[in-house]
């Protein structure tokens, strides 16, 4: 991968509705060298499009290359010198042989229903997982990691000690805005932010949606755009496109508002209607009868939503 026209390449041949991860090849120089690896993420609080975590990691000698590169924290720069810099580290030899990453797609759907599940798994618990994996794979891709650097999610102290016991021959450092003091970590920031802007460029509504990425904004909740996305792309039957994080109370709000309430009704053996009922659309999930009949194939819908006969969200 060396231009950003194949980062879009490679963002538009996925699944959208699926998490994905995009990496680097690891640097020769990263197998025998001792490395620092930065963490950090872009997207978390917009209720459109994904959440995407990076990882950037280089020999710790040679972290000079990461400020000759311009690395700081992707907020405070432009998106035109975000994209200048992972630009760099994909195509300038120095940063080739130097400096690797890797980057986690993490869907909007795969992220609502994680939240609706049972056992109900929390932004902060998504967040962290994709942050430990990614670390592991890298590890396990031959990096030699020594340092772990990570833009805190949720108390420093509590994250840490829980990296700390899952990778203990790392000396790891977990901090607040940790992306602006470390700049291994402002790397791993950019790779995020440039990664997630550039998922929302090439975004394909699997629903049909002909909608270009300026019209429906940054997918923050305060955006005037994204307002009026969600207030008007809501189906009432089937809510809105997998674009958007329908657990998110902005979502909520306006299904609440605005979604058809459903009634499902009993029907007997022999197909007489009973006394209409509220019924959980889980019942409708059931497994085959008793006397084998096979199961009907699921429809994309819910497929896409990993829902199943035995339980709606699991």
């Amino acid at each position: 991968m060396n231009s950003l026209e194949e980062l879009q390449d490679f963002i538009k041949s996925k699944n959208n509705s699926k998490n994905f991860i995009n990496a680097s090849d690891v640097p020769k120089i990263c197998r025998s060298e001792p490395c620092m690896l930065g963490v950090d993420e872009a997207g978390r609080g917009p209720v459109l499009g994904p959440m995407v975590y990076g990882v950037a990691y280089c020999p710790i000698k040679e972290k000079k290359i990461l400020e000759s590169l311009g690395c700081a924290d992707s907020k405070a720069l432009t998106e035109e010198k975000r994209d200048e810099i992972l630009l760099k580290m994909l195509t300038e030899n120095d940063a080739i042989n130097n400096v690797g990453w890797a980057a986690e797609i993490i869907s909007p759907n795969y992220i609502s229903n994680s939240m609706y599940k049972r056992a109900k798994h929390s932004l902060n618990e998504v967040s962290m997982n994709s942050a430990i994996d990614l670390i592991k794979k890298v590890a396990e891709c031959g990096a030699n990691i020594t340092e772990v650097y990570v833009d805190t999610v949720g108390p420093p102290e509590k994250y840490q000690a829980r990296l700390s016991e899952i990778f203990p021959d790392y000396k790891i450092t977990v901090a607040k805005k940790a992306d602006s003091i470390y700049p291994i970590v402002s790397a791993a920031s950019i790779v995020a932010k440039v990664t997630r802007d550039h998922s929302l460029k090439v975004w394909k509504f699997q629903e049909g949606l002909e909608m270009s990425y300026t019209e429906f904004g940054s997918g923050y909740p305060g955006d005037p755009l994204t307002k009026k996305f969600i207030r008007d792309q809501i189906d009432k039957i089937f809510g809105y496109p997998l674009l958007v994080r329908f657990s998110w109370s902005t979502a909520e709000v306006m299904l609440q508002e605005k979604a058809a309430n459903c009634i499902f009704e009993d029907v007997d053996d022999d197909g007489q209607t009973k006394k209409a009922n509220t019924k959980p659309i889980s019942s409708f999930f059931t497994s085959p009868n008793e006397n084998g009949t096979k199961k009907r194939k699921l429809h994309k819908f819910f497929e896409e939503r990993y829902l199943t006969r035995d339980n709606a969200f699991e």
